[in-house]
């Protein structure tokens, strides 16, 4: 399993378009094959920052993801465009 953690600070101004985004992402990026979790949270006292956990299958599950329409239409054309900053960290679950 892969699991990615990531956490963007969108542009002032831009934090409801980044919303908008990201409810578009959710839905269709769970009904993928091979994507186990994919969760978005806004933090309460920072509303310009955003908190994704992903957890795939496998490598091939995580590639489809990032080759998807929905993840190139609103993560890498829509979010990442808005982002201030972007830290992504790869992990995988403690046995």
């Amino acid at each position: 399993m892969i699991c990615i953690a990531v956490t963007y600070v969108v542009q002032a101004g831009h934090e409801e378009e980044a919303a908008e985004h990201f409810r578009h992402l959710v839905p269709a990026s769970r009904a993928e094959r091979g994507c186990r979790m994919y969760i978005v949270h806004r933090v309460t006292d920072d509303p310009r920052t955003f908190f994704i956990y992903e957890q795939y299958d496998d490598q091939a599950a995580l590639e489809a993801h990032r080759a998807s329409p929905h993840f190139l239409a609103h993560a890498k054309s829509g979010v990442q465009q808005l982002a201030e900053s972007r830290v992504v960290l790869f992990c995988s679950p403690l046995e």
